[in-house]
């Protein structure tokens, strides 16, 4: 069930709704819906028993542009702090295609304790997550191809 929504309590509701009917599952659009509602949403799904599936509607406006945006590898570290079970992440290949190199670089950083600095994936500087939980991407985007 899409828990996104205009305000912080109608999402809310839509998450105690899903969890009325059994749903296992909520998602939500982080960057539509914004950090503070998604931080909020997931310690909602943390504390009930729900898992969080995170979407990122909108991503290609800000990581995709090559004159004024930021990489998605800052996006995924934004999430790992704000809170998710798992996040379409896209591929190497198929629809949501990107570098080998780059995709792989920001999946170690949702799903890893720790980063080693690896300019080549795009990891300037080494990363200890200590016990933030990570997320678990998704590969997503036309893979069928």
């Amino acid at each position: 069930l899409n828990a996104t929504a205009g305000t912080c309590e109608e999402m809310i509701k839509r998450a105690v709704f899903a969890r009325e009917l059994g749903v296992p599952i909520v998602m939500h659009d982080y960057l539509t819906g914004g950090f503070t509602a998604n931080t909020t949403l997931a310690h909602y799904c943390r504390d009930n028993g729900l898992l969080l599936h995170i979407h990122r509607a909108m991503h290609a406006v800000i990581d995709r542009q090559k004159n004024h945006g930021m990489h998605f590898r800052v996006l995924a570290k934004a999430l790992r702090m704000s809170g998710g079970d798992h996040i379409h992440s896209g591929t190497v290949v198929g629809k949501l295609e990107g570098e080998r190199e780059m995709t792989l670089g920001f999946v170690d950083l949702l799903r890893d304790d720790f980063i080693e600095k690896d300019r080549a994936r795009g990891i300037f500087f080494t990363q200890d997550w200590v016990s933030m939980p990570g997320v678990i991407p998704v590969a997503s985007g036309g893979i069928h191809v």
